[in-house]
Formats: structure tokens, sequence, C-alpha cells
């Protein structure tokens, strides 16, 4: 406990780093996966074959992946960007067959009555197929969440800060409240933005809540 009693600025520290990889790599993700797989679920044969590739994609190991993105991208390996990209790769696998399914869910009568009203493909998109596919699309955002918080923690390994270096300190040194702070730590962050995610969903479907 004393080392708890010491480290509470180490603590806050590594918790807003993780917060600064995490959070850009799910807002993109979201961002990338949602027109995609709109466009996936138009064009069923290109689309099947872009959504079989990214599910082979998340079947990648993580640290393999880190090691490949800087190889092909010029980025270093021990920065925050590498992590966001990576991050933001197996996102956009998690996410985009939900985004697809999502918006094939969306009834046809609505469209229908849609293009009768002379919308245009944007604007039927932005008011109509979007505002409905909401529910299904936060959902895979929460998962999405889980395990992009969960995942910045394997960066401790190749060097980048983050809980996740509370882990790999805590086991070298044989500190299990340091381990148990990470863990802890890491809980609650997914938890608080699990919880933004379910809030941000409900103000974006105020529909629902008068169900």
């Amino acid at each position: 406990m004393n080392w708890l009693s010491g480290s509470w600025a180490l603590i806050g520290e590594l918790t807003l780093t993780h917060l600064t990889i995490a959070v850009p790599a799910i807002i993109a993700s979201v961002l990338i996966a949602v027109p995609i797989g709109a466009w996936a679920q138009r064009s069923k044969g290109v689309g099947g074959v872009v959504l079989s590739f990214l599910t082979v994609l998340y079947a990648v190991p993580s640290l393999p992946l880190l090691i490949v993105i800087p190889v092909l991208s010029g980025v270093a390996l021990r920065s925050r960007v590498n992590m966001v990209v990576v991050l933001t790769i197996y996102g956009i696998a998690v996410l985009i067959r939900q985004c697809a399914e999502a918006f094939a869910a969306v009834p046809a009568d609505v469209l229908e009555s849609a293009d009768a009203l002379g919308m245009s493909r944007l604007r039927r998109f932005c008011t109509v197929e979007l505002p409905l596919a909401v529910p299904v699309i936060v959902s895979g955002t929460r998962v999405v969440i889980t395990s992009t918080v969960a995942l910045v923690t394997i960066g401790a390994f190749i060097g980048v800060r983050s809980l996740g270096t509370l882990f790999t300190d805590g086991f070298q040194r044989g500190l299990t409240v340091e381990v148990l702070a990470g863990l802890v730590m890491t809980i609650a962050l997914a938890l608080l933005l699990d919880a933004l995610a379910v809030g941000v969903g409900a103000l974006m479907t105020p529909w629902r809540r008068k169900q």
C-alpha cells in the first residue's frame, strides 16, 4: 500500500495517456466504419469481400501488427500514432459488420417513403437511415470501446506508456498492488467510456426514450 499512496500522480498521468490513445482510435473507428458499413450493405459483392477481409484482419495478433504498421507507414514503433492506427484498424474490423447489419435492418417501406418525398441519397442517409441504425451502431461501438481500452495496455510491451505500464512494472517488481491499480483503472475507463457511448446514443435517439 506504500506504493499506492505515493503513486497517485503516476496513475493519473498514465490514465490520461491511456485516454489520449484509446479515444482517438474509438472515434476514428466509428467515423470510418459507419460509411464503409453503409456502402458494404449496398454493394453486396464487393462489400462482402471487404467484410471478410476485415474479419480475417481482426484475427491477426496485435503485437505483430504493431510492428508491421511502422514498417509500412514509417511511423515510430514506440509512438502513440502507431498505437492509434493499429487500434483503429481493429475497431473498424469489429464495428463494420454491425454497421452493415444496422443499415440492412432499416425497413424497406421507410426508405421508399423517403424516396417518395424526393429526398436525395445523402439526405435520406443522414435523416432516415443513420438515425434508425444508431442503436445497433452504438451496441457495436460499446464492444469497440471495451476491446480498445484493453488493447491499449499491449503497447507497454513495445514501450508505449499507458496503464499497461503498471502491469509490466508491477510484474517485474513483484508489486501486486501496482498490477491491481492498472487493472482497476483500465476497467474504470472502459466503464466510463461505455456509459458515455450509451448517453450519446440516447441523445441521438430521443424517440426511444418515449417508448
